[in-house]
């Protein structure tokens, strides 16, 4: 029976694949195939990973953003987008092969009963899990679950000798979507949404309200980084700043009609003054507000072209539980622009596609981007002009600052060095912290990063062979090889040991005395991630963004737009 198993699923399968145009030839070629495969093959087959495998296959060469998802994937693939998923509540850094405890979610259950920041778990359900060198992913596993059962946990504390014993009912935990909101001046308010998941529209309607309370009457909305997610909660997102019957977006597909959402007559800000900020990350429902907001000519949207992904998924059930997000529509803003990029030149170069933008120069100078005529569309009240073509296409260009990202820092993060002595320092200093800066304004103005801890940081980068100039390892391999070959030169050459050392220091020495050493290039950088990373560690994500937000170059300019008079009312008159 198990090897017709793959025949069935296809069986299953094929009227949904004869419904977008599949031949009944083709159909028959597939299945009959897979029974030849099945029935004749010299060993035995695994049809699962097979049929999983074709399914992929397929999918890859039809555009890039339809995809086959495993079972046991599906639940983890959706717990972005439906902002929760089971289990105790904490987020945890494994250190010097320790499970700690970094900070715990308020109000979910591993802090109901009393589990700390700072805490070493040792134990879950009596299995050592310290000193083993156990992966995320193993933790992970042992600590979720569903609903209402139940993880006992065995905790180190401080100087404490004896473990402490915590049992933990599992609950639903949330995932915000909604990373920072908070006031930039007496009048401006800040919400930054990292994805569009189920709950956002709720999220950003409390920190609006939040906000208005304090005193907000302009908005800038960050999406910078946000790939997307839910359209419906895109339409309620651009609902809340557009007047009533205003088109939002549509879609429509070969054999999907065209369908149009439109803004209600209920909008928590459709009059003050709006701007929004995106990258080249913004994608999708990112877009499809930022589109219908500028098709409007209701907001400013400031920062790089957006990413271009305006394809349309319908995930599709199969039998044995996994699933596919097949794509059977696009994405049109008001005025008709598609926002969907070209992928006719294959999957390979779609993906390339940002590195490209970063070789012609489009992310560091607006003259680098060019659009044909026939892209030119004009705003529907103010009849200015914006492009298609895939992507939305800022009103004001900010290029990306490429002086303080060296491939040491790239090392340094990738190798997760950052966030390692972060975590090590807050560990040691955080009762201390407490006292020293009981509120985060305190906090941000006074605490500096001081040289102990660079040191640390670069101690720990030299351990991973990372060095302060990407070429420092090879200019070491250099040294050595000139060190070893001294008693030769001596041997053959007659060389005195002055003439040989201005010689190994003439080969290996900087290209200029005054060049500054990545590291000095990347040190701004670097002291600002570790100052936002102890604040997030000591309170939330919100006061991660305000220290990190500083150096926001498109959150710079928005305001500076906000508080030049004027300024805002030129763009949008």
């Amino acid at each position: 029976m198990k090897k017709y198993a793959s025949l069935f699923l296809i069986i299953i399968f094929t009227p949904v694949l004869f419904a977008q145009g599949f031949s009944s030839v083709q159909q028959r070629k597939l299945t009959n195939a897979l029974s030849v495969i099945s029935s004749l093959y010299v060993d035995t087959i695994n049809d699962k990973k097979l049929v999983e495998t074709a399914l992929t296959s397929m999918l890859k060469d039809l555009d890039p953003h339809s995809v086959y998802i495993p079972k046991e994937e599906i639940e983890r693939v959706n717990e972005p987008l439906e902002g929760s998923f089971e289990g105790v509540g904490i987020q945890f850094q494994i250190l010097d092969d320790t499970l700690l405890v970094v900070q715990t979610i308020a109000g979910c259950p591993a802090e109901k009963v009393g589990v700390l920041p700072g805490d070493r778990i040792i134990f879950i359900d009596n299995e050592l899990i310290a000193g083993v060198k156990i992966q995320n992913s193993a933790i992970m596993k042992r600590l979720r679950g569903k609903k209402g059962t139940e993880v006992t946990v065995k905790i180190l504390r401080g100087e404490q000798s004896e473990l402490m014993e915590f049992k933990i009912v599992r609950d639903k935990i949330p995932i915000y979507s909604v990373d920072a909101n908070y006031m930039i001046s007496k009048d401006i308010g800040y919400i930054k949404i990292n994805s569009f998941g189920s709950t956002t529209h709720e999220e950003f309607l409390k920190a609006f309200a939040k906000l208005q309370a304090k005193g907000m009457k302009h908005l800038i909305l960050s999406l910078q980084g946000n790939g997307g997610g839910y359209l419906n909660t895109a339409i309620q997102l651009a609902d809340e700043f557009l007047s009533s019957k205003k088109l939002i977006v549509y879609t429509q597909g070969l054999n999907q009609p065209k369908t149009v959402a439109e803004s209600t007559a209920v909008g928590k800000f459709e009059n003050g003054k709006l701007i929004v900020l995106v990258d080249e990350y913004s994608a999708s429902a990112s877009e499809i507000v930022s589109g219908a907001l500028q098709d409007w000519d209701r907001a400013i949207i400031i920062g790089r072209r957006s990413f271009g992904k305006g394809l349309v998924q319908r995930p599709i059930q199969l039998v044995d539980g996994s699933m596919i997000r097949l794509t059977t529509a696009r994405y049109y803003t008001p005025t008709g622009r598609c926002i969907q990029k070209s992928y006719k030149d294959g999957k390979d170069k779609y993906e390339d596609d940002l590195v490209n933008r970063y070789n012609k120069g489009e992310l560091l100078h607006a003259d680098s981007i060019h659009f044909p005529d026939s892209l030119r569309y004009q705003t529907l009240n103010l009849k200015r002009t914006v492009y298609g073509g895939g992507g939305i296409m800022p009103d004001i260009f900010v290029p990306i600052d490429t002086t303080r990202f060296t491939l040491f820092h790239r090392k340094i993060v990738a190798k997760g060095i950052v966030n390692k002595v972060c975590v090590q320092y807050i560990d040691k200093n955080r009762a201390a912290l407490k006292v020293q800066y009981p509120t985060f304004e305190k906090f941000r103005k006074e605490f500096e990063i001081d040289e102990e801890l660079l040191k640390t940081l670069l101690a720990a980068a030299e351990k991973e062979k990372i060095y302060v100039n990407s070429s420092d390892s090879s200019k070491n391999s250099t040294k050595t090889q000139l060190t070893n070959s001294i008693d030769k030169f001596k041997k053959e050459y007659n060389f005195d040991e002055n003439t040989l050392a201005k010689f190994l220091n003439s080969a290996t020495k900087k290209k200029s005395s005054n060049e500054k050493s990545e590291y000095e290039k990347s040190k701004p950088l670097i002291k600002m991630q570790l100052k936002a990373l102890i604040a997030r560690d000591l309170w939330e994500m919100n006061e991660y963004y305000q220290i990190m937000d500083a150096d926001n170059e498109s959150l710079t300019k928005a305001v500076e737009i906000l508080q030049t008079p004027g300024a805002y009312d030129k763009i949008l008159k």
